[in-house]
Order: structure tokens, then sequence, then C-alpha cells
């Protein structure tokens, strides 16, 4: 979509609020040609108001959308950037919903963590009914995607009332896996092509975790939530896995720990020795993530497994005794339909997890499924077809005891909808609350993590990214302890009032 911005550059605002309405657009600033779809979204100072205004042109059809808002007093530039942005994406939005005749289930919201909302105002002192009702009047989102939020909020709330200040969460990132998923992006290597770099790798992850419990015991922090994911962790071998685990455990003081958590993820990786190992170094979640139960939708993401290897993976994770188990579901696979999901989800609610995660599939730069270059792309479900996964996933899953508890969006994502978290209750993973809400100080070790350093006064975050790829991890180690290190000063400021 062209996209042409007078009195203003807010570039990022139109992105997203395109990406929005209309996901299948790329911006494109270059004159539009005659018939092209395309936006002019213009502001404009009026006396002591800021007017924005949007001419839409979709598929032949031109719309308009406008929003005002009073200039915001005071001198500082930020406040007049959100109102600015705001009016300019609801102006957008209007134009938009006019043109395709129905609104998104978000409404205007574009952002990846709309339970910040209804969090905020909550924390001002708004009810939980105010502050659904913000969510559905001032920024258009349904009804049931409001009750979703509100929900996410609430859970958030709660755990933030649970922390301490002396707290932080660690996260271990293992890049690793069998196999590629055909929807995956993340820095994962394929174990069959980079087996060789799995023992430096380890080494030098090893050297991160004893430097990061040194600077830690030096900021005067506990460790409250501990994280391992990937890629898949059950990758490494159970020996591999037992000296890592061990080494966390001897060098962290994790007797504030309330939760530790290891990705087993691909059943391909889980065995029997690998589940002692975790239980017998305190682990008390692993997941066990079918995606789908369907054979085929397996085969077309490109997983070396089956359904039955599931089921023998869960019954495996039940017979170690780890108490808690979460299993992954995703809506919008290539091949999948509406029957297909219910049946997967229905078969991974006879399980009776504790926990279960309905993620809608994102289309990522990265992934095989954004094509190969020839023009082909694969069969996706329609968004109609999303719709009805989401919504009978939100039913059954109520029906059987569970609740949202956090919830993201992401760009590409069919269908404009919603990843959620969903629990029975207590069973909630305060790991998952903690890095979705932003709520104190994540600790990134491993590769690809990325530490959050979170301010709890002001909010505001800083990170500090890990070398994406194993090889480059590898060969990193100073930058790594450098990095633990700034993140040791930054708590330790914390601690001095600074």
């Amino acid at each position: 979509m062209h996209l042409t911005l007078q009195g203003h550059d807010y570039r990022y605002a139109a992105e997203q609020m395109m990406l929005t309405l209309f996901p299948e657009e790329r911006p494109d600033y270059t004159p539009a040609p005659e018939g092209a779809n395309a936006v002019l979204l213009t502001l404009t100072p009026q006396g002591d108001t800021l007017h924005a205004r949007a001419v839409l042109r979709w598929q032949g059809k031109e719309t308009v959308g406008e929003d005002s808002a009073p200039v915001p007093g005071g001198e500082d530039p930020l406040v007049r950037d959100r109102v600015c942005q705001r009016i300019l994406k609801l102006a957008f939005y209007r134009a938009g919903v006019a043109a395709l005749g129905h609104e998104p289930p978000w409404g205007a919201l574009t952002g990846v963590r709309p339970v910040k909302i209804p969090t905020r105002a909550m924390e001002r002192g708004a009810t939980p009914q105010e502050a659904e009702r913000e969510l559905r009047e001032t920024y258009r989102v349904s009804p049931g995607r409001a009750a979703l939020a509100l929900d996410c909020a609430q859970a958030s709330l709660r755990a933030k009332q649970s922390l301490r200040e002396d707290e932080v969460s660690l996260y271990i990132g293992i890049p690793f896996c069998p196999t590629r998923c055909a929807y995956c992006s993340f820095v994962s290597a394929d174990v069959g092509r980079t087996l060789k770099l799995l023992s430096p790798f380890l080494e030098v992850l090893l050297q991160e975790v004893d430097a990061t419990a040194e600077e830690l015991r030096r900021a005067g922090y506990a460790v409250r939530s501990l994280y391992v994911g990937g890629g898949t962790p059950t990758t490494l071998s159970a020996p591999q896995l037992d000296l890592l685990l061990g080494r966390v455990e001897e060098r962290f003081d994790l007797s504030r720990c309330t939760e530790y958590t290891v990705e087993a993820g691909r059943p391909d990786t889980i065995t029997a020795e690998k589940l002692a190992v975790l239980r017998r170094r305190g682990v008390q979640r692993v997941s066990v993530n079918p995606q789908t139960m369907q054979d085929a939708v397996l085969a077309a993401m490109g997983r070396a497994h089956t359904a039955a290897d599931i089921l023998r993976s869960f019954e495996l994770v039940r017979a170690s005794g780890i108490p808690c188990v979460n299993m992954d579901l995703i809506a919008g696979l290539p091949q999948d339909t509406p029957e297909g999901f219910r049946a997967s989800l229905d078969q991974v609610l006879a399980l009776d997890p504790e926990n279960v995660t309905v993620h809608t599939l994102a289309l990522k730069k990265g992934s095989r499924l954004m094509g190969d270059g020839t023009g082909e792309s694969p069969v996706l479900p329609t968004a109609e077809d999303v719709d009805a996964m989401l919504s009978y996933a939100w039913e059954t899953l109520r029906a059987h005891g569970q609740v949202p508890y956090y919830l993201y969006r992401q760009k590409y994502m069919s269908g404009s909808f919603e990843n959620v978290g969903w629990a029975k209750p207590g069973w909630e993973s305060l790991y998952n609350i903690c890095m979705m809400e932003e709520l104190h100080t994540i600790l990134s070790l491993g590769g690809g993590g990325v530490t959050k350093l979170v301010h709890p006064r002001t909010g505001r975050i800083e990170r500090i990214a890990n070398p994406k790829y194993p090889h480059e991890y590898v060969d990193s180690l100073e930058k790594l302890l450098r990095g633990k290190h700034q993140a040791a000063d930054f708590l330790l400021q914390l601690r001095q009032g600074e």
C-alpha cells in the first residue's frame, strides 16, 4: 500500500495501522499509481486542536476517516508524540473500517501487548468494568477480546503483587532443534547440520552461567523464576542437560525460585532418561508441544514425529513425576481445517494438561511459509477458518476449567488475532507473565537471549542482546561477560535508589 504523510513523519504509526487493517499489504512510500491501494494521512494543527485525516483508496473505493485531540499542555515532546500517533491511527482506522465493512477483532489497537491498557487503567483506580469499557469504546475492541485482555490484566496484577524488588527471572536459550519447522523464524540450528557446535556452545554457556551468578550475587538479587527455552533444550543429551542444570543449581541461589521450567517441546527429543535429569534437578514444568494432532499437518510443518509420538511423550512426562505440563497448539497451520483443529484440541484436553497455549500462525520473515522465491505459497486456512478455530478454543478451554492469563500479538498474524496462554487456576506461568508484561528484569543467557532491564518506578526498559547464531555465540564470551556486568550495575543502581 502506498503511504503518503503530510504534516508529520509518523511512519511507524501508519505502518502499524496498515498491518492491523490490511495484514497482506506492505508499506510503499513512492507516489501511488492511478488505481493503486493508497492512503493520504494528514496531521494539521488548528488553534488548540490537532486534527488527523485519512483519505484511503482501497480496491477502487475511497473512504475518509478523521480524529482530533486538544494540543497537550507542557513541554514533553513524548506526550505530544503519543497524542499525534493516537489520532492519526484512529483516523486511518475509521477510513479502513469504512472500506472493509467490518472491524478487526482488536479494533484500533496495534501493539503486541494489549493487556497493558486495562492493567494501567486498573492501577490508576479503574474498576475491571471500567477498564473493559475503555477497550471496547475507546479502542473499538470486540467484547470477546476485551474480556480476554481483562482476564490477563488481572493475572498480571496478581503476579506483580507477588514480586519483590530484589528479584529477577532468568532465561537460558538453547538455539538447537532436531529439524526446522516451516513456520519458524527463531534463531535455531538444525542439529543434523550443526552437531559439532553443541559441545563448544555448552562450554561457553557454562562460563556465562558462572559469570551471571557471580554478578547477581554482587548486585544482591535473587532468582524468582527460571526458564530454559530455545529452540528445543531437550535437543541436548541427558548428560549435557545434567551438566548444564547441575551448574545452574550449583552457582545460583534458587531458594526463592518458585517456578522452574524447561521446554521439552518436541516429542522426538523427549526420553525417560532426560526427564529423570529434569526431575532430579528440580524442574517443575515442561512442555510437550504438538502444535497439531493431525499427522498430515505435522508433515506439512516439517515435524519429524506423529501424533502417536506426542501421546507417548506425554505419558513419559506424567510417569516422570514432573507436576506441570504445557501443550501448544497453532491455529492457521497449512493444510489444517477448523475440524482438524477442533479434533487436535479435544485430544489435547483429554490428556488434562495444566497449561494450554493457543497460538495463531504468524507469517514471519525467515520462515519457509513466507515462500521460497518461486511464487508458490502454502495453502493456509482463511481468516474466517482461523476465527472458527479460536472461538472453539475459547469455549472449550473455559468449559474444561482453564482461564486465560497472558496474551500477545505479532505482525503478519492470520486474521489479526492473538496468542493466548490458558491454565488451570493456580498453574499460571509467572515467567510468561513477567516476560510479556515486562514486570521485572529478566536476565537472558545462551544464544539469541535478550536481557530486559526493567526500571520498576519509571517502566523504562533497556535491552542487551546475546549473539543470535550458535557459531557467533561460541566466539563471543568477552561480549557476554560485559553484558552481564552491565546488567548487574543497573540492578545495583536500583538497590541504591538511583
